[in-house]
């Protein structure tokens, strides 16, 4: 009875389709940049996975690995609105949330510097992507991104708390999100 939840949530994330071009770069607001990253299996499973890992290595990387990748998203987004290109956003996003489902799968414990160095560089794809396609107001997109991607995060790191002890439901769950990141590197092709 207790695995009811995690099968739901393991047969949604298994229902996920790839997102590569979703809609709500080009409206201004906080609202679209609010709605952005919930209109993308890519993003949400990304963030999601953030604030998981986040809570499975626990102490002070509970907070600082999610703060992390939000101040290098923001970062990213600069970056891509001022015309700075990274080489293969889209593998880079893709290949964040395999990496970060395989850290959960596998257990990964890395030191606090490496573990933020890892979610800082996914931050810079996926701000900058979204900073590069932008065409209405930067802030309150930006604003609206910030605040969804803080609230994706916040989901995960809540599912890693009921999780508690739970390790091989976390892993398992990992291994869906990393699934699912190959899934969407398949619908590049």
């Amino acid at each position: 009875m207790k695995q009811r939840p995690f099968l739901t949530a393991a047969a949604l994330v298994a229902m996920t389709v790839p997102a590569l071009a979703h809609p709500g770069h080009g409206e201004a607001g906080v609202l679209f940049g609010f709605l952005h990253p919930l209109s993308g299996a890519d993003h949400i499973l990304a963030m999601v996975a953030v604030g998981l890992w986040a809570a499975l290595l626990g102490g002070r990387a509970f907070w600082l690995v999610p703060a992390a990748f939000v101040s290098a998203m923001i970062a990213g987004f600069v970056f891509g609105m001022n015309g700075m290109v990274l080489p293969a956003i889209e593998p880079g996003i893709a290949a964040s949330v395999v990496v970060l489902g395989m850290m959960i799968a596998t257990a990964a414990r890395l030191p606090l510097a490496p573990s933020m160095a890892v979610v800082a560089l996914f931050g810079l794809f996926h701000g900058q992507a979204h900073g590069a396609e932008l065409t209405g107001s930067a802030l309150l997109f930006g604003l609206g991104f910030t605040a969804a991607t803080v609230l994706l995060h916040a989901g995960g790191l809540a599912v890693g708390g009921v999780l508690g002890q739970q390790r091989l439901l976390a892993r398992a769950l990992g291994v869906l999100i990393a699934g699912s990141g190959l899934f969407i590197f398949g619908g590049m092709a």
